[in-house]
């Protein structure tokens, strides 16, 4: 089983950045395929990207693509999420969640984080 904690959320003004971390802590880390959600209040939970056990295979969702990188410290059991020139609408719960090998290829995750609030102003 794994447990994940998320930090680094905050208030930005528009065009700045954030940095989110996310730590794990139970099983091996490094064997898991790794993904950022965000969810904002009354629109539905989206994939902002994902990245493979190894950190060389990446994802981003269209509207973060050039934008945010994904990227992780397996000797650091650490998920990271750089977001720049961020946008209101990047306003969210951003959520960091991990997905059992047995999954792989797969939608499914399997366990997640608690959240950390990203707000940004205009």
């Amino acid at each position: 089983q794994v447990q994940l904690v998320e930090s680094g959320g905050g208030l930005v003004q528009a065009g700045g950045s954030l940095r989110l971390s996310c730590t794990a802590s139970g099983r091996t880390f490094s064997s898991y395929a790794m993904a950022w959600f965000r969810q904002a209040p009354g629109k539905e939970r989206e994939d902002v990207a994902a990245i493979s056990w190894s950190g060389t295979n990446t994802a981003y969702a269209s509207s973060v693509k050039g934008r945010f990188t994904i990227s992780r410290d397996n000797a650091k059991s650490t998920l990271y999420l750089q977001m720049n020139s961020l946008k209101p609408e990047d306003t969210a719960v951003y959520y960091c969640a991990a997905q059992n090998p047995i999954n792989s290829g797969t939608y499914t995750y399997d366990y997640w984080g608690q959240g950390t609030q990203v707000t940004v102003s205009s």
